[in-house]
């Protein structure tokens, strides 16, 4: 099974290179990564450069200006080639060097899943772990109730970009929440829950910055609902709050 893991960027010359060690390490050896840039101007381009030929010819990278995170994203879908396709970012690595045997092995023991996910640590600028999202299972319904996958553990087979379409770039900063929205609770994807760390995540992002990136997403993602025809209900905000307390931990 050949896995497709693509890591888009924009001057992330102070933690690419982590990124990019870490893909290096894994064990799996039938990964296709690709580098998607935004034309970055601090030195991003010529770390790619540099490390390009150390993956022997398994690495596709391109540097060009894009519309943002999703519209890059949606550029390395259109070049992946693996049956499995996944997203490392930029500012993130690896939990350890088996992480993509591991989904490799997932799929092929539970042939019938569309999509694999799992846990991840967030890490702070030191390398701590300061926070850990552990995940669970999908149940139908589970959107409505606050319930998603960490997007950065989410591996999918590519058929399934092919058939339901990907990111919606009109959907803001919670387009990977309506992808996966679309996939699993609108078209019903199979899913399966690894209990494992697959990332280290550092914080500070689009999508880390505390309570109020959690209302700017609770109301991209209604936004999500409506556009799928999926009711959302009125607590859904309230409930969000509940599940990201209960996934989310913090580490003395």
């Amino acid at each position: 099974m050949k896995i497709s893991v693509i890591t888009v960027c924009y001057n992330s010359v102070a933690t690419l290179q982590d990124t990019l060690e870490s893909v290096l390490r894994q064990t799996c050896p039938d990964v296709e990564y690709i580098v998607v840039d935004g034309a970055s101007k601090d030195g991003t381009r010529e770390l790619i450069e540099k490390y390009a030929p150390k993956f022997s010819g398994r690495m596709k990278w391109i540097s060009e200006p894009d519309q943002g995170i999703y519209d890059a994203m949606n550029k390395g879908i259109r070049m992946a080639t693996g049956d499995v396709i996944g997203f490392l970012n930029s500012d993130d690595y690896y939990y350890d060097s088996n992480v993509v045997q591991d989904i490799v092995a997932a799929f092929e023991k539970n042939p019938e899943a569309d999509a694999i996910h799992g846990n991840l640590n967030y890490i702070n600028a030191q390398g701590k772990i300061v926070r850990t999202w552990i995940g669970s299972p999908y149940k139908q319904g589970s959107f409505q109730r606050g319930w998603m996958a960490a997007h950065p553990t989410f591996y999918c087979r590519h058929e399934c970009f092919k058939r339901y379409g990907s990111f919606d770039l009109t959907i803001s900063s919670a387009a990977d929440f309506e992808l996966m929205l679309r996939f699993i609770e609108k078209h019903h994807i199979s899913t399966y829950y690894i209990n494992r760390f697959f990332i280290c995540m550092r914080t500070g992002g689009s999508s880390t910055s505390g309570i109020r990136a959690i209302l700017r997403n609770g109301s991209q993602n209604k936004v999500a609902f409506r556009k799928n025809g999926i009711n959302c209900p009125w607590h859904y905000v309230v409930s969000r709050f509940r599940d990201k307390f209960m996934q989310i931990y913090k580490i003395n």
